[in-house]
């Protein structure tokens, strides 16, 4: 005897029968251009009519990807891939990246998943796409290099050397300014805050113990300058500073060469000496600068 329950299973099944039959009595058909073939899929359009119907509560079968994944995760992999080709350079700018089919079936996806990771990519200012064109690489000084991902993707594709003489750098404009403006404008307790980043350094037993204190100690710093684009900016630096000072804090006499340095900032700060700071932050970037040559091996050429 046939129940309510179970007569809905069997109308779905007979649909499904009955699309697949039109797909092909009708030849319905999905078509890819793909340079020297041209591919009729019949089965593909019946396939993404029932996923519509299983859209009401009903068993859905599972997509056809070559490894099982969500949706989101499938799209993060796709960013994650393409995004490290194109920052190490696989990909050049003015490039066009393979046609959306080749794509799609690349990473057993569908488009609408293609699509929403070449938006982000489109989003971190890699590539731009166009209708009839298709995703094009943008030039280097385009790309948003402050993007979390796209900072990384920098990091795992260049020489740690070069890499860290590019982020020195920067941190030698950026951060003596940024001391001197905390000299000028923390408050006592921001400045009490920067205190007690340093003493947790002073006070850390391992190296490894060091190294979220002394985060602290340059981003409060930054916070203390009241200037919200500066804090945002060296913000944006963090992941890079983390990975250059788990380097530099390798170093034999971490504590007897480091923490003097600091603390010649500190004091500056404290006495309201912008001048003092600027130029305490100049020699310890000088000092992290050495610490990176004696890890690593090799020279930093500035």
């Amino acid at each position: 005897m046939l129940t309510k329950a179970s007569v809905q299973p069997l109308n779905i099944w007979r649909l499904d029968v009955s699309i697949r039959e039109q797909a092909h009595s009708h030849r319905f058909s999905i078509c890819r251009k793909i340079p020297g073939h041209f591919h009729s899929r019949p089965d593909f359009i019946a396939n993404a009519m029932m996923r519509g119907i299983h859209r009401s509560g009903s068993p859905r079968a599972p997509m056809d990807y070559r490894k099982p994944s969500d949706r989101k995760s499938m799209h993060s992999r796709i960013v994650q891939d393409i995004g490290m080709q194109i920052v190490s350079g696989r990909f050049k700018p003015d490039d066009k990246l393979p046609a959306e089919a080749l794509l799609c079936e690349e990473y057993a996806v569908s488009r609408p998943v293609l699509r929403e990771a070449t938006r982000v990519l489109v989003a971190k200012g890699l590539v731009y796409s166009r209708p009839r064109v298709g995703t094009v690489v943008k030039p280097r000084r385009e790309w948003h290099i402050l993007d979390p991902d796209v900072l990384h993707w920098l990091m795992q594709s260049s020489p740690q050397n070069e890499f860290f003489a590019l982020l020195t750098s920067v941190r030698s404009i950026i951060e003596p300014a940024a001391a001197a403006l905390a000299a000028q404008h923390a408050t006592t307790d921001e400045i009490a805050a920067i205190g007690e980043a340093y003493q947790r350094m002073e006070a850390a037993p391992t190296v490894e113990a060091v190294l979220q204190p002394d985060l602290d100690f340059h981003s409060r710093i930054a916070d203390a300058t009241h200037n919200d684009l500066l804090a945002h900016l060296c913000n944006m630096l963090s992941l890079a500073l983390r990975e250059a000072l788990k380097h530099s804090n390798k170093r034999p006499n971490l504590h007897e060469l480091a923490l003097p340095r600091h603390k010649a900032i500190l004091t500056a700060i404290e006495n309201r000496d912008a001048l003092g700071a600027h130029h305490a932050t100049l020699v310890q970037l000088d000092d992290a600068r050495n610490a990176l040559n004696v890890v690593l091996g090799q020279g930093l050429k500035l």
